[in-house]
């Protein structure tokens, strides 16, 4: 298994460009937060704004990096958190554990060998825990700064499911978010070779559209969407 690939530069500063997207990082929080169990364990944690947000639910939960510099950050912003601890953790990752969940948002995509990673994943479980995950979606919205951030691929739900199923897990849940935001990633990114950046636009999705979308899809299963979402436990 190879290691996450992609500029951690770029990364970085993709990561902090998206910190004012309040409404979805709680709308996507909010579907990995019925699953964690106790003791939960984040992969590819970044600057930490998934794991706060976490915290803020109730989660006991573990922040991981393998990006020196995001590392540096996560033990500053959590030095006196006690909700949060942080760890490195690279990949490949060879070492078990016994956590409840092990969370990995928009991560796998950066693995080249993606079952191996899950079965790693697994690992990192004790009997019963759950997997979770958010991928990007749909390989023709594949962009260049997909490429540049370092994304092997982009899935659909079936494959997903599939990968999961391959590494030996039990797939609850596996469905498409966020139907429309597929559209305006096909536009900004795969179309006119842009990226998601602060700014009025990214203000303006995040007040006015995300509230409306996420009550939608609270209710309907799009056929369609920007990211997978999935839910795998290890038996």
């Amino acid at each position: 298994m190879t290691q996450i690939s992609g500029d951690t530069h770029l990364q970085s500063d993709a990561l902090e460009d998206l910190t004012s997207a309040v409404n979805y990082r709680k709308w996507l929080c909010s579907l990995g937060f019925p699953h964690f169990g106790d003791d939960v364990l984040e992969i590819g944690s970044g600057l930490g704004h998934y794991a706060s947000e976490w915290a803020d639910m109730g989660a006991r939960i573990t922040a991981s990096e393998a990006d020196e510099s995001r590392l540096r950050t996560l033990r500053k912003r959590f030095a006196h958190d006690a909700r949060v601890t942080v760890r490195e953790l690279t990949v490949p990752i060879s070492e078990t554990a016994d956590y409840s969940s092990v969370v990995a948002y928009n991560v796998l995509e950066h693995i080249e060998d993606d079952v191996a990673a899950l079965r790693s994943f697994s690992g990192l479980l004790r009997h019963g825990g759950a997997i979770v995950l958010v991928v990007p979606a749909f390989e023709f919205a594949m962009s260049r700064f997909d490429r540049a951030i370092g994304h092997h691929r982009r899935y659909r739900a079936a494959g997903l499911a599939r990968a999961l199923t391959e590494a030996g897990l039990t797939v609850e849940h596996c469905h498409y978010i966020n139907g429309p935001g597929l559209l305006a990633w096909y536009v900004t990114c795969r179309l006119l070779g842009g990226r998601p950046k602060e700014g009025p636009m990214l203000t303006a999705y995040d007040k006015l559209y995300v509230p409306v979308e996420r009550r939608i899809e609270s209710r309907l299963r799009m056929p369609f969407g920007q990211s997978v979402f999935a839910v795998a436990r290890r038996p």
